[in-house]
């Protein structure tokens, strides 16, 4: 049984407390299908979410089969289920691949034939046999709700949470969304509570929850709707709701409420009796759910079911590499950024780099003669020196790019289905490692192919080794300084927009151009990436003729060694990364 004692929840607007909840008190039992009904901002959401434990209640307590959640942490991730009204699934995954990933991210004891067998069952049981080789983004608003159901079934859930699933569904299909969550509240002792506006098909509910103004003003079975709120339609109940204050109709409903519980039992037992299909009680259908052959195998009631940390992360990679490769538009992208940007640096260069010139003039010559002679080798020198430098700043800059590129939006543009999928057990470093290893290996493409290519055709004198090395650690710190931002943004459009001025700011705060103002260069150097690469590149430069024009040209001297340029970007890495792990602990679901 869920019950509710006395559940508020409490915002600060203004200066002011407001109250989105106040004194919430009910009982579920099991077997109960329950809609929740209100006009929209009465606190549907907020109440779904606390029930869930995505957000903590002010005051009261929330209990689940005789515990207190607030002491004895949250639900198991087997024994809930929660379904919002967006979509939960990839656009580029099949209907059977989604419900298959779900098994191999929430049921660790499943694999092989038993998983098959259980996708299966899942399917057959939300109505989707016929599409389940279609993908996500050609289904249907009602086939995706029909696909949200079932990716929490994997789980059998034993109290299923529904916000809004019929939310702009026609008429036919939100009935036959509420018809299969009906059916499913009659299979083993499984609750449903299910968010809606409508107020059509109430009659397919054991009881309809009324809230108003954060307050409960009705809790009945639908056919005492009517009648409690003196009007002839049900869906004159939102207008009859304004005529009086919240606290007005709370104050009334707690006289009547213990006769409108009884009706409640007693429609439900009524239900129970004439619904030839439905489970008797919770124990019977679990002592016969091995003889139950449609549904899924019922979970333990222990969190011992979840896959462990190294399956979910392979299962995590291997979707993400599945995804990118479903998705021409990235593959293309990425293609096109690795053979246009090195292109980008070898138009400066074609023919590589010139000779470096000795500085001595010959001695034969007359005073100005050596003079012009020396100021001449200087000039092309320091030319030489400038373009060596130029081409290993326009690499850095790009692979800081293309860094962005590639985890601006990794975490924010997927934010609502990892917190689902997070509700459900996924963990929180099982995510973060997948997305590491699949961004090292876009790393290593990226930066190794843009030293190669550049090295073939412009002949960069120095140590390649160092300079590689380098060229990866820029790429990296970018990619994961980004990936953080991502983390911590709602929208992938505001991570995107904040990873492009970050790098807008890489090349004029370097000191390649210009170079900072003493006060205000130890403050920006260590924050700059770019610097780190591009002036580690230069200092291996050190034992090289081009080092003398290097130093002429570059505004920026001394340059830091190599091993220092890459502790330093390596601790960008490490930022990146737990900025990124702390805000894939934080709930961030909107």
């Amino acid at each position: 049984m869920l019950e509710l004692r006395d559940i508020c929840f409490t915002i600060e607007k203004d200066g002011h407390e407001v109250n989105l909840l106040d004194k919430i008190s009910l009982k579920v039992p099991s077997g109960h299908f329950m809609a929740v009904v209100g006009p929209s901002g009465c606190g549907k959401t907020t109440l779904m979410k606390i029930i869930s434990g995505l957000l903590l209640e002010t005051e009261g307590e929330v209990w689940w089969k005789g515990a207190d959640l607030s002491e004895d942490g949250e639900m198991l991730p087997n024994e809930l289920g929660y379904v919002p009204q967006f979509s939960i699934a990839y656009d580029h995954l099949t209907v059977e691949e989604c419900v298959e990933h779900a098994i191999r991210l929430r049921v660790g004891s499943v694999s092989g034939s038993a998983l098959e067998e259980l996708a299966d069952n899942v399917i057959q049981q939300v109505g989707m046999e016929t599409m389940r080789e279609k993908r996500v983004k050609v289904l249907s608003g009602g086939q995706k709700r029909r696909l949200g159901l079932g990716l929490e079934l994997v789980t059998n859930p034993k109290l299923l949470l529904c916000d809004e699933v019929t939310s702009g569904l026609d008429p036919q299909s939100e009935r036959e969304i509420v018809n299969l969550m009906h059916q499913l509240s009659l299979k083993q002792g499984r609750m449903v509570m299910n968010i809606t506006h409508s107020l059509a098909n109430l009659e397919l509910y054991d009881s309809v929850l009324v809230l108003h103004e954060g307050r409960m003003v009705f809790h009945g079975p639908p056919d005492a709707l009517s009648h409690y709120f003196s009007v002839q339609h049900v869906e004159d109940v939102y207008l009859t709701l304004k005529k009086r204050a919240a606290d007005a109709w709370q104050g009334s409903w707690s006289k009547y409420r213990n006769e409108y519980d009884a009706l409640i039992q007693k429609r439900q037992a009524n239900r129970r009796e004439s619904e030839p299909n439905a489970a008797a009680t919770e124990s019977d259908a679990k002592s016969n759910s091995d003889e139950d052959t449609d549904l899924p195998p019922e979970s333990p009631d222990n969190d011992d079911n979840l896959p462990g940390f190294f399956r979910q992360f392979w299962v995590l990679l291997s979707r993400r590499w599945l995804l990118f490769f479903r998705d021409r538009t990235q593959v293309f992208l990425q293609l096109a950024l690795m053979l246009i940007f090195p292109l980008l640096v070898v138009i400066f260069a074609p023919g590589g780099i010139e000779a470096f010139p000795d500085q001595a003039p010959d001695p034969s010559l007359d005073f100005l003669e050596q003079a012009r002679a020396t100021a001449e080798v200087v000039t092309k020198q320091t030319k030489i020196g400038a373009l060596v430098s130029g081409l290993m700043m326009f690499q850095v800059v790009l692979l800081a790019l293309m860094g962005s590129n590639n985890a601006a939006r990794e975490i924010a543009g997927e934010r609502l289905i990892y917190e689902k999928e997070r509700l459900g057990g996924v963990r929180p470093f099982s995510y973060l490692l997948s997305k590491i290893f699949f961004l090292g290996t876009l790393i290593l493409a990226q930066s190794l192919w843009m030293g190669i290519f550049v090295q073939m055709f412009c002949n960069l004198p120095g140590d390649i080794v160092a300079r590689f090395q380098l060229l990866i650690m820029i790429n990296a710190a970018m990619t994961f300084v980004c990936l953080g931002i991502s983390a911590a943004m709602k929208s992938a459009d505001q991570a995107s927009l904040l990873s492009i001025y970050l790098v807008g700011f890489q090349l004029p705060l370097s000191g390649a151009v210009l170079r900072m103002p003493s006060w205000l260069e130890p403050v920006t150097q260590p924050l700059i990436a770019a610097y780190w690469s591009w002036s580690g590149q230069l200092q291996a430069l050190s034992g090289e003729k081009v080092a003398l024009g290097i130093k002429s040209a570059s505004p920026t001297y001394p340059f830091p060694t190599v091993e220092t340029a890459t502790v330093i970007l390596a601790f960008h890495v490490i930022i990146g990364l737990i900025v990124a792990y702390g805000f894939c602990k934080r709930r961030l679901w909107d």
